[in-house]
């Protein structure tokens, strides 16, 4: 007998080219980690979940590298320049699960993402 395939709609991130929700958009879903935000040329974004536990993070550097910031729950970023300590987001990791700091800290020193999330 054939497994049913699962379709995961949420998280739903949608990216922009341009700041305030402007230019060309791609929508991804489900867990994923994006390890370089300037090769899509993503400059805003919208988060979005039905889970009030769902996980954004950003990254200072690619490949989930540098310093982070954790946001909970829907978040709409008009602008990803100085959103960390006056630095600009060059990496993400969207989650539908609450992602523990000490689960970010491992992803940021081995690079590699949990089992059932995807990578771009």
């Amino acid at each position: 007998m054939k497994k049913p395939a699962v379709s995961q709609t949420f998280p739903r991130l949608t990216v922009f080219t341009e700041e305030n929700f402007q230019g060309r958009s791609r929508i991804g879903r489900g867990n994923l980690g994006i390890r370089n935000l300037d090769n899509l040329d993503i400059e805003s974004l919208r988060f979005f979940s039905t889970s009030s536990n769902a996980t954004l993070v950003l990254f200072t550097r690619p490949n989930f590298q540098g310093n982070f910031r954790v946001f909970r729950g829907n978040r709409n970023i008009a602008d990803l320049d100085d959103i960390i300590g006056g630095e600009d987001a060059e990496s993400l990791i969207s989650s539908n699960i609450r992602l523990t700091l000490s689960q970010i800290r491992e992803i940021r020193r081995t690079g590699t993402l949990p089992p059932g999330f995807r990578a771009v």
